[in-house]
C-alpha cells in the first residue's frame, strides 16, 4: 500500500474530471465529486477517504443543503472534524470516534451562526465488518456480486419514510414533489445519527456511499447492476456516465434532477492483509 495514501484524503469544493482509485482498509475505494451542470458557485457535495490502519478506514460523503447559506462550508467542516477524530482509529474506538466526530461537527456548524447544514453518510470499515452511519438523505448501499442488497440506508425525509413504510414505491418516491425535503441533518439542534448493526463484508461485496445527486437520478437496481461486478474504476465510470446523462436533459421515462454529486465505492480485496 502506498504510504502517501495513508493520510486522510478530503475532496472539498472540487470538480473532478474522472473517478479516482485509492487503497483503503484491505481493498480499494473509488471517489468522485463534481458540481451540477451549469453551476457557477462552489460544489456543495464533498467526500472523504480516511485511513485507520492497513485493514480499517472510514468513508464519508456530505451534501451541504442548497436551500441554506454556506452549504459547501458546512459539508467541509463536517468532514474535516470527522477526519480529525477517526484517523487511525479501528475496532470499538472507531465507532466511538465516528459518533463523537459527528456530534462535534453538529455543534460546530450550529455555533458558526451561518444557518448552514449538511446531510452526511459515513461507513466505518474494520476488517471484514462494516457499520453505516447517516443523517439526512445521503445514502449507503451494500450489494453482493450477484446483486443481492445486503444493506440499504433509509433517507431521513418524508418520501424516504413513506417508501420505507410501503406507502410509496420507488418510482413514485423518485418523482414525488416533496423529494427534495429533508427532515434530519448535521447543523440542527435535534440532529440524530442512525447507526446500522454490524454488516459482514464478503470479498466481492461493493459498498456505495453517495449524495442524493446519485440516488435522485438513478434507481437502486440500476446502481446495483453497474457496481456489482467488474473493476471498481469501471463501475465508477459507469455510474458517472449514466448520472451525467440523466442530468443533461429531462426525460419523462427517467428521473432528472441536475445536482451536485459525490460518491465513493469500496470493495475489499479477495485476500486480507496479514
Amino acid at each position: 500500500m502506498d504510504l502517501a495514501c495513508m493520510k486522510p484524503q478530503l475532496y472539498l469544493e472540487m470538480d473532478m474530471a474522472a473517478p479516482k482509485i485509492l487503497p483503503l482498509a484491505g481493498g480499494e475505494a473509488c471517489v468522485f465529486t463534481q458540481r451540477r451542470p451549469g453551476r457557477e458557485t462552489a460544489n456543495e457535495d464533498a467526500a472523504a477517504i480516511i485511513p485507520g490502519n492497513t485493514d480499517s478506514g472510514v468513508i464519508a460523503v456530505a451534501d451541504g443543503l442548497g436551500g441554506l447559506p454556506a452549504g459547501n462550508l458546512a459539508a467541509g467542516l463536517a468532514l474535516q472534524l470527522l477526519s480529525e477524530h477517526v484517523e487511525h482509529q479501528h475496532g470499538d474506538a472507531q465507532r466511538e470516534a465516528v459518533l463523537d466526530g459527528l456530534e462535534l461537527a453538529n455543534k460546530a456548524i450550529l455555533a458558526s451562526g451561518q444557518g448552514s447544514a449538511t446531510t452526511i453518510a459515513v461507513v466505518g470499515i474494520d476488517g471484514t465488518t462494516l457499520r453505516a452511519y447517516h443523517a439526512g438523505d445521503a445514502m449507503i448501499l451494500i450489494t453482493g456480486q450477484r446483486g443481492r442488497i445486503k444493506y440499504q440506508s433509509m433517507a431521513h425525509s418524508p418520501t424516504g419514510y413513506a417508501e420505507a413504510s410501503g406507502m410509496l414505491d420507488e418510482e413514485s418516491a423518485m418523482f414525488h414533489k416533496e423529494r427534495h425535503l429533508v427532515s434530519n441533518m448535521v447543523g440542527m439542534t435535534d440532529m440524530r445519527i442512525e447507526m446500522s448493526p454490524p454488516v459482514e463484508l464478503a470479498p466481492r461485496d461493493t459498498v456505495v456511499v453517495a449524495s442524493d445527486g446519485l440516488f435522485d437520478n438513478l434507481y437502486t437496481g440500476e446502481i446495483v447492476d453497474m457496481v456489482r461486478t467488474g473493476p471498481l474504476a469501471d463501475a465508477g465510470t459507469r455510474l458517472l456516465d449514466r448520472c451525467r446523462e440523466r442530468m443533461a436533459g429531462p426525460d419523462s421515462n427517467h428521473p432528472h434532477k441536475p445536482d451536485d454529486v459525490a460518491f465513493v465505492l469500496y470493495r475489499r480485496s479477495r485476500h486480507r492483509h496479514r
